[in-house]
């Protein structure tokens, strides 16, 4: 007999009993007053009279009062997304989360196979538990050939052994249907391997849709009810989200009300430092829903035992025996106020406060040494490249999204300059990657509103480049000095000053500092680029996605402006 039955019995106690509270059942909704008894790191037993099997040695926590729920999932997220996650976890526990399932894709990028196990090995002592998906960006192969070699496509199928790598990360819709790349040989090997596949579906409808949900699993691009009903008949099992960068709850209340709860979960879909810090994770994701008219114990299922099921994650979930004993006791359902955690059947919350500390983690040299750019760099762009005056431009329009325009530059002893008070800014990206050929192309972007000075970035999304906007040429390359002296991350300039810094050492994309400095410093480049007058919403977000191939319409690469829809590279004479 095992000591879980013994304990189920009554014949042994329990190590720890949580007693008085109703437990919700997120199979069913149903709610009962419950004790949980746990042994070791599981649930044994969910007894109405715990008393028998209260030892001397046993840990009583009395819950009367309480709701006792499974640890949250967020089902989507991306924990190398500016700050390094083991210094943001304790902020993670006291938002309910107990579980996150992370792409790896930014990191991964550059370091394909690497990042990920540099990600396990970083997670693997916190007391969340840290679940990964492999990169796929380096078989993607749709502008420019994929930089992974045989070997390093052989890694990255031979990281999907690894018992915390949950399935391949997303990948944009683009660089799947009606082709046939590199990465197609690791999707064979997840599908062997029975491990989903992560899709990015932002825009991909009709046809397109048909032919994506033969090839992934799941996507959480969906952003109105319709196409999360279109997601789900088409076989997809849809992940709603509410972070940093996008809230689409209003799009899942709306097809939870049409066909309730079943394939639906929720994420976050990455959350950035300042938020945080503020208590904003999976417990203000699964409020939201309820305050969108989700039943609470709909919602609750849908952050617990949607995600668990769908990728495989057969010890979680729910409460129930045999089940990890991953618990959170609210105050309240409605509004998801954390009284306690409990993970691994450890205390990690008491009173809505961690009782755990951060734990830095040292990655390997070359993972500091990112920032890979020339020593000198021309942007110049000649006159001639212009016709009657024009050239072609990427427009910001809101969000992540931009548009094919038409700018005119100004004109300076023969070259083509930014023209600020035109709303026509200059934008550099170059190739940063440890393997490429540091490549460069100079463009114009309008809609953002910058009035003086230059912000640069290495944090591009899913690629290994640097992007650098602004008003005039001498203060694109003070940016870009100042980027590779601090070692990747934000910098923006002003006049002959420093206007504010976001250093991320780690890959160039995460800081590996207190979150406390980490959000400052967000805090501070927001600031300085709406004192210098860009006028999106999110400046940071419209600024780092000027490369990001996963929405239409136009976008950037070293190559040249990348248009998505025909998947062609174009120049800066319009056609």
């Amino acid at each position: 007999m095992t000591r879980l039955q013994a304990v189920a019995l009554g014949n042994d106690p329990a190590d720890l009993v949580v007693r008085g509270a109703r437990v919700l059942f997120p199979e069913t909704g149903a709610k009962k007053k419950r004790a949980i008894a746990v042994v070791d790191d599981q649930i044994a037993a969910l007894p109405e009279d715990p008393e028998p099997i209260i030892g001397p040695e046993t840990t009583v926590i009395d819950a009367d009062g309480l709701v006792a729920i499974p640890g949250l999932i967020d089902a989507h997220t991306h924990i190398e997304a500016q700050h390094a996650f083991e210094y943001a976890y304790p902020h993670v526990l006291e938002a309910g989360t107990t579980s996150v399932i992370s792409e790896s894709n930014c990191l991964g990028s550059l370091y394909g196979a690497a990042a990920s196990e540099q990600l396990l090995r970083a997670t693997a002592p916190l007391a969340v538990s840290v679940f990964i998906t492999i990169p796929p960006q380096p078989l993607v192969s749709t502008f420019t050939p994929a930089w992974a070699d045989e070997a390093e496509k052989q890694a990255l199928c031979d990281s999907l052994t690894h018992p915390r790598v949950v399935g391949v990360g997303e990948v944009d819709w683009i660089h799947v249907v009606g082709r046939d790349p590199p990465l197609f040989d690791l999707y064979d090997e997840a599908r062997a391997r029975g491990k989903p596949i992560s899709g990015h579906g932002a825009g991909c409808k009709g046809a397109n849709l048909q032919a994506f949900a033969s090839v992934v699993d799941n996507d959480h691009e969906a952003i109105a009810g319709d196409e999360l009903i279109a997601r789900l008949e088409a076989g997809i099992h849809a992940i709603g989200r509410s972070g940093t960068v996008r809230d689409d709850t209003q799009a899942v209340a709306d097809a939870y009300h049409e066909i309730g709860p079943a394939d639906l979960s929720l994420s976050t879909d990455s959350v950035w430092p300042g938020d945080v810090r503020e208590g904003i994770y999976m417990n203000r994701v699964v409020r939201r829903a309820i305050d969108a008219g989700i039943a609470p114990e709909d919602a609750i299922r849908m952050a617990t035992l949607n995600p668990a099921t769908h990728f495989g994650l057969t010890d979680r979930g729910t409460l129930s025996p045999g089940k990890r004993a991953d618990i959170v006791l609210l105050s309240d359902l409605e509004t998801v106020e954390i009284e306690t955690v409990i993970t691994g059947g450890e205390v990690v919350v008491e009173n809505g406060t961690a009782t755990v500390e951060p734990v830095p983690y040292e990655y390997p040299d070359h993972f500091y040494e990112s920032v890979h750019l020339p020593e000198t760099l021309d942007i110049t762009v000649p006159e001639s490249v212009a016709r009657d005056g024009s050239v072609r431009a990427i427009e910001h329009v809101t969000g992540l999204f931009t548009q094919d325009a038409l700018a005119e530059p100004a004109v300076e002893a023969g070259s083509l300059v930014a023209d600020p008070d035109g709303d026509v800014l200059k934008v550099v990206v170059i190739d940063r990657h440890p393997a490429g050929d540091r490549d460069a192309f100079v463009g114009f972007v309008t809609g953002l509103g910058l009035e003086s000075g230059a912000v640069a970035t290495t944090t591009a999304w899913e690629a290994g480049l640097t992007i650098a906007v602004g008003a005039d040429d001498d203060a694109i390359n003070r940016a870009i000095d100042h980027l590779r002296e601090q070692g990747g991350g934000w910098t923006v300039v002003d006049d002959d000053d420093l206007s504010a810094a976001h250093p991320c050492r780690v890959g160039g994309f995460l800081a590996d500092v207190p979150i406390d400095e980490a959000a400052e410093n967000i805090e501070a480049v927001r600031t300085a680029l709406k004192n210098q007058g860009v006028t999106a919403d999110q400046p940071m977000l419209a600024v780092a996605t000027l490369t990001f191939l996963g929405v239409p319409i136009l976008k950037l690469t070293p190559q040249g402006y990348a248009n998505i829809l025909t998947q062609e590279l174009v120049g800066l004479t319009p056609d």
